[in-house]
């Protein structure tokens, strides 16, 4: 596999509770590494604009609302087989049925609030990161 660059957020119910080192600690130990970060608070628009691909899902007000209502942080991971290696330490998006270990299964509160979100392609991931951040952000 080749070293590749995916995208992660770190949700409102996360940082709220000060849990950023430890999922950090999750994502370095899995070999990730963060090569750009940024502790941002999203407008309602700004929610709005990220997740556009979810407006007509039922969910859409409930998720924009979330993701405005406390900081985030958006980072750009890098690893070996970065997007499958993020996913597998998020766990399933319900924590109820996420394995043992994972952030989900450890910090979520819920579905919705479960903490930390990640990209499910290099389309996705491309996409994403350069809605978060520009070339001079990033570090080699």
């Amino acid at each position: 596999m080749a070293i590749q660059r995916t995208f992660s957020i770190i949700k409102p119910d996360a940082t709220r509770r000060n849990l950023t080192g430890a999922i950090n600690a999750k994502f370095e130990a899995a070999g990730l590494r963060i090569v750009a970060q940024k502790r941002i608070q999203l407008t309602l628009a700004q929610a709005e604009a990220f997740y556009a691909v979810h407006s007509e899902r039922p969910f859409f007000g409930e998720l924009t609302e979330f993701m405005a209502s406390a900081p985030i942080v958006a980072q750009i991971l890098e690893g070996e087989d970065a997007i499958r290696k993020n996913r597998e330490v998020m766990g399933a998006t319900n924590p109820a049925e996420a394995e043992e270990g994972t952030i989900r299964k450890e910090f979520a509160l819920s579905i919705g609030e479960n903490s930390v979100h990640g990209s499910d392609a290099p389309e996705t991931a491309a996409v994403e990161m350069a809605f978060f951040f520009s070339g001079l952000e990033i570090a080699g």
